[in-house]
């Protein structure tokens, strides 16, 4: 596949599974209910940026109940096979080269590649390591230091859950208002969509600056800041060990994601890489060791 076809790809993925995930007045997200963060099987290295969700969507597409990737040379080196007629599937890393000299602008430039991987479910050989999770308490102990840590000022006392730009504030419900789901349990809920509000923290002005109040009246612009959040949230769940959530609200503005994916092919990579920096800032404000331990992995 031509690297002219790498945004356009990408892209339609995403905005299909987004779409199978759209029914009536029930929305979820296609990343909803992954608990881990994909990561490379040889280097252990977590993936990052748009490759998350782009690994989320193959894994709950195809049923892979591992979060470990490689690709076919990295597996054989590992002792692994991958079977006769398994699908690889492709995901994005950015080469740099130098610009000719003759060209104005930066000598050094980017551009997507693909490489292809392969999960530990399609390969023969190779041992799962166990997994210990840490118990539930213990989760939500590590997202309540988190926030904190962050210096986030949130109230409860509100009937929902947003974040005020002109007070600087998280408001959100009472915990006792929130209920168990398919994929989480209350507590996860209410953590989950918490996470999702620091996202949007992030990007005031005194921070990301990604956004200010007058863009905030632009579709297209609430749609972006809308699928940063929750792709922000999304990891954040995720490397923190919680289950993310479906916000019941999303099917008021799926339509908009769908229309700004449709029209710019780059949106989901600039929602994916801002979405990232929203997590490695608010990972940057952690005084626990432990926590900047799972930024290095996020």
């Amino acid at each position: 596949m031509s690297r002219t076809d790498v945004y356009e790809t990408v892209t339609n993925a995403i905005a299909s599974a987004i779409e199978r995930g759209f029914s009536g007045e029930t929305f979820e997200m296609p990343w909803h209910g992954m608990s881990d963060i994909p990561q490379n099987a040889s280097t252990q290295k977590s993936y990052r940026g748009i490759n998350i969700p782009l690994l989320w969507i193959t894994q709950l597409d195809r049923g892979f109940k591992s979060g470990l990737w490689a690709t076919y040379k990295q597996w054989a080196e590992m002792g692994a096979q991958v079977r006769k007629g398994e699908k690889s599937t492709q995901i994005i890393f950015w080469k740099q080269f130098e610009a000719e000299q003759n060209e104005e602008n930066d000598k050094i430039r980017m551009f997507a590649r693909y490489s292809a991987v392969f999960n530990a479910d399609q390969v023969d050989g190779f041992v799962l390591p166990e997994v210990i999770k840490p118990a539930e308490i213990e989760q939500i102990e590590s997202c309540t230091n988190f926030i904190v840590s962050t210096g986030a000022i949130v109230e409860h006392k509100d009937a929902r859950a947003y974040y005020d730009l002109i007070s600087d504030k998280i408001y959100m419900p009472e915990q006792s208002l929130f209920r168990a789901t398919k994929h989480s349990t209350a507590t996860e809920n209410y953590y989950s969509i918490l996470l999702h509000e620091l996202t949007h923290w992030s990007g005031a002005e005194t921070r990301l600056k990604r956004f200010n109040i007058e863009n905030g009246r632009d579709r297209k612009d609430y749609a972006f800041e809308e699928l940063v959040a929750e792709l922000g949230a999304a990891m954040l769940c995720a490397s923190l060990g919680v289950t993310p959530t479906p916000r019941p609200d999303h099917a008021q503005y799926i339509g908009g994601w769908l229309k700004a994916l449709g029209n710019d092919k780059k949106f989901i990579f600039s929602a994916a890489s801002a979405a990232q920096k929203a997590v490695d800032y608010l990972y940057s404000l952690q005084t626990n060791q432990h926590a900047s331990e799972l930024a290095e992995e996020a």
